[in-house]
């Protein structure tokens, strides 16, 4: 009788984090681009908190919506949720942006979810390492369960176990 084991382990790094973020943020300039709502600068300064917080493993989601001016209301959206624990040794390539619209009454919105240990940070650890944001954060009640939307899972970026799964809404 033969039996086969198969041993996984967790070792990514923080290049490994960066490599699979690195196709995130393209994925967010792309939708910027698309729409029109951000310039290359704003998207830079987003993937500086954005790698900021990854890398210190306090960040669980990054939420990308676009809205209707006057009424707030979801037309779109892309979540880009972290597994830290994933099987995938590599990633897909930025993309599938090309419905994004460009309509004039609409806007953006970034939501960054966090993971529990940033929430089990104390207030001034949590001060300590937001004051090197780029961008003033501040906290939602923005309903992200896109209920209204339909929902498919697209890229799955990673490097070694650490992923990033990316679903969008329309």
């Amino acid at each position: 009788m033969s039996y086969n084991t198969t041993t996984r382990t967790s070792t990514y790094t923080v290049t490994d984090i960066r490599k699979t973020f690195e196709n995130c943020i393209a994925d967010i300039r792309m939708i910027a681009r698309r729409t029109g709502k951000w310039d290359i600068d704003y998207v830079d300064r987003l993937g500086k908190d954005i790698l900021k917080l990854a890398e210190n493993k306090y960040l669980s989601c990054v939420t990308i919506i676009l809205k209707r001016n006057n009424t707030d209301y979801q037309l779109r959206a892309a979540k880009f949720k972290v597994n830290d624990n994933g099987n995938t040794n590599e990633g897909d390539r930025a993309g599938k942006n090309y419905d994004w619209p460009a309509d004039a009454d609409t806007y953006l919105s970034v939501i960054l979810s966090y993971t529990d240990s940033w929430h089990n940070l104390s207030t001034d650890q949590k001060s300590k390492l937001s004051a090197d944001f780029e961008i003033k954060w501040t906290s939602t009640s923005e309903d992200l369960s896109f209920s209204h939307l339909s929902s498919d899972n697209a890229q799955l970026y990673g490097s070694k176990t650490y992923e990033v799964q990316k679903t969008n809404f329309k």
